[in-house]
């Protein structure tokens, strides 16, 4: 896969699917890579040019020194785009990937034509949350969340069911450099995009899991409601979404980027 040099950071990237086509953009969740879409990608470049990336400090993108937060997420995909002379794209993300989402369907509204947003929320809530998961693995390592994010992640049904698709995204979880999930957390620990939802005009699907306990299916109806005419979708899964229920999540987030 290539690798795009941008000042302070390389972020590897793949960009599948017809040129001509419309792009969309794929956003990871913390502590996974652009594999975790593999799910969707079939589905996907039969209709668009399909731009997946590793967020900074994941999978094969480079790990930047000092902290960063999540307008420099935003920034990055920007920049991709920039790069692959994409004027303006569809743009999916799920939990980190959603909160950068947001910030670029707010700041740079005329780049994001449409907007999914899936299994996430505007604000985490109080810092310490983020700042002792933070302090854990520098002084752990991954290996100390892996069960417990697992758990989150997945249902004990689809583990029991799709053992080598857990296995896989742990392994990537666990093969994430501490430094880059570590300064991740801290821009997650410090973003609130709350008061950027009415900011929002992107046509919005926002997507949450059943069985996710953090955000709540709750909190993802509540996310709905704040964004000016934003569909909502329930899915049987837990937190990610496109692998839990992954038949279900490609049929209705096709159909809502190519409803006119």
């Amino acid at each position: 896969m290539p690798l795009l040099d941008l000042p302070g950071v390389a972020l590897n990237y793949a960009d599948d699917g017809p040129r001509d086509a419309a792009a969309l953009v794929l956003s990871n969740s913390l502590g996974s890579a652009l594999g975790m879409w593999a799910p969707q990608v079939a589905a996907f470049t039969t209709h668009f040019r399909l731009v997946r990336y590793d967020t900074r400090g994941h999978g094969e993108s480079s790990v930047t020194a000092g902290p960063f937060g999540i307008a420099d997420l935003g920034g990055d995909v920007l920049r991709l785009l920039d790069a692959l002379q994409v004027e303006r794209a569809h743009f999916c993300g799920i939990s980190m990937g959603g909160l950068t989402g947001m910030w670029l369907a707010a700041n740079a509204p005329d780049r994001i034509a449409r907007l999914v947003l899936c299994d996430t929320t505007p604000w985490l809530g109080p810092p310490e949350f983020m700042q002792s998961r933070i302090e854990t693995v520098q002084r752990e390592g991954l290996v100390a969340l892996a069960d417990a994010t697992m758990s989150r992640w997945f249902t004990p049904e689809f583990t029991a069911a799709q053992p080598g698709v857990v296995a896989g995204i742990r392994a990537t979880f666990l093969a994430t450099p501490v430094e880059g999930y570590a300064g991740s957390c801290a821009a997650l620990r410090d973003a609130d995009e709350r008061a950027d939802l009415a900011k929002i005009r992107a046509p919005t699907l926002v997507i949450g899991g059943t069985h996710d306990p953090a955000p709540t299916l709750e909190a993802s109806r509540a996310l709905a409601a704040a964004i000016r005419g934003a569909e909502f979708t329930e899915l049987p899964a837990a937190h990610l979404s496109n692998l839990g229920a992954a038949g279900q999540f490609n049929a209705r987030v096709l159909a809502f980027l190519v409803s006119e």
